[in-house]
């Protein structure tokens, strides 16, 4: 039997601040989310833990686009 697949609800963020004289783990966050230079674009599952980075660096990123 096939498996259906199921579509997967995505995020979309961009990064609007600079890293620049920020805590290394909010850095490291950043890099997590696939982000590390400015106005980057990167495409995410939307899970928990995702969403735990995105406000642990919501000073730093825009969410766009929630699918």
């Amino acid at each position: 039997m096939a498996k259906k697949e199921v579509a997967k609800k995505t995020v979309t963020v961009v990064q609007t601040g600079s890293p620049i004289r920020r805590p290394a783990v909010q850095r490291a966050t950043l890099i997590g989310l696939g982000l590390n230079k400015m106005h980057r674009v990167s495409t995410l599952e939307d899970t928990p833990s995702v969403r735990g980075m995105i406000r642990a660096v919501q000073h730093l990123v825009r969410v766009v686009d929630e699918k």
